[in-house]
């Protein structure tokens, strides 16, 4: 089984990491490792699967992230996953939202380490591909370092190797997602001690990094870096990882990302898509840059439109050129 580069990845994020921003996300980063949205095991085995799964050969590498609680029903689904051609089966173990909960999986499986760990095992027998955790660092209540620890030692005892540990607690009730993201404080501290402790395992860490400088000195602790807000609202901050993490120095432009997103954006017309299902993810490309703010208004008054064509990305690029008044 081939190992895969987790120094730098993109979190899986809800309404946002779809195929379209992939492909624009691969452009920025070739070497980032992609997630999907998560996807549940109801929805694997017994939904659109075409639509649900589909990808681009171009974002490889690409993980798929699942949400369930089920072992035998996880294990199909990432059966599922490995045919479709992901590189990597998650399991969400995070996230906190109302909605989540009440399908008894995301952050509420951080109370059941065991059962965490039985599904580990299943999809672990059912394919070839790493299979990892995305977690928090505590739930509610549970949130000392030896809860963590416990949780983490019992599912890598089951052959899990791979750790993304957002560095926060989640509340399960009382804050909503959103807030789960901002309010519980960053607890660094925890994740490099998980990986003090684990030196085996892969650590990855992930919220609140937004500066070039931070993600350097979390590497100076932990085996990689996972990108969240800030690659969606900032994208661009990718390309400037890139050559720190990777010595890669052939980078695009912001204006070189976007003609090379023309190409792909004319073929998801053609197949009947809308312009903005794609451009949305773009919005943030010129962020903090000059006229960056003509960039994001244009496409967010033209590409909605039920005629919109690949023209306007060129009009609000020819604003940000300063070609266009």
């Amino acid at each position: 089984m081939e190992r895969l580069n987790r120094r730098l990845s993109v979190a899986p994020m809800m309404d946002w990491t779809d195929r379209h921003d992939r492909f624009f996300l691969r452009l920025l980063s070739p070497n980032a490792l992609l997630y999907t949205e998560m996807v549940t095991t109801g929805a694997v085995i017994h939904g659109d699967r075409k639509k649900l799964l589909a990808f681009n050969s171009e974002e490889h590498p690409v993980a798929v992230q699942l949400g369930g609680g089920d072992p035998r029903e996880l294990a199909e689904s990432a059966k599922i996953c490995e045919q479709e051609g992901y590189d990597e089966v998650n399991l969400n173990v995070g996230c906190p939202s109302d909605r989540v909960q009440r399908g008894k999986i995301g952050a509420c499986l951080m109370a059941e380490p065991e059962l965490v760990a039985e599904s580990i095992s299943a999809m672990k027998n059912a394919v070839n591909l790493p299979v990892t955790v995305k977690c928090r660092t505590g739930i509610d209540d549970l949130d000392s370092y030896d809860h963590l620890h416990r949780f983490i030692e019992l599912v890598a005892s089951a052959g899990c190797e791979t750790f993304i540990i957002h560095a926060r607690k989640a509340w399960l009730s009382g804050l909503s997602p959103k807030q789960n993201r901002e309010v519980p404080p960053l607890e660094y501290e925890k994740v490099y001690r998980v990986k003090s402790e684990f030196p085996n395992l892969e650590i990855i860490i992930n919220g609140g990094i937004t500066e070039k400088e931070q993600a350097l000195f979390h590497l100076e602790h932990v085996d990689g870096v996972m990108i969240g807000r800030e690659a969606y609202q900032n994208p661009y901050f990718l390309v400037e990882l890139e050559p720190l993490l990777f010595d890669n120095s052939e980078l695009l432009s912001r204006d070189q990302v976007v003609e090379q997103m023309l190409p792909y954006i004319q073929s998801h017309l053609i197949e009947g898509g809308k312009l903005n299902h794609v451009t949305r993810h773009m919005l943030g490309l010129y962020h903090k840059q000059p006229r960056g703010r003509l960039w994001r208004r244009h496409l967010s008054e033209k590409a909605h439109l039920s005629d919109a064509s690949s023209r306007v990305l060129l009009e609000a690029l020819a604003q940000v050129r300063g070609e266009l008044s």
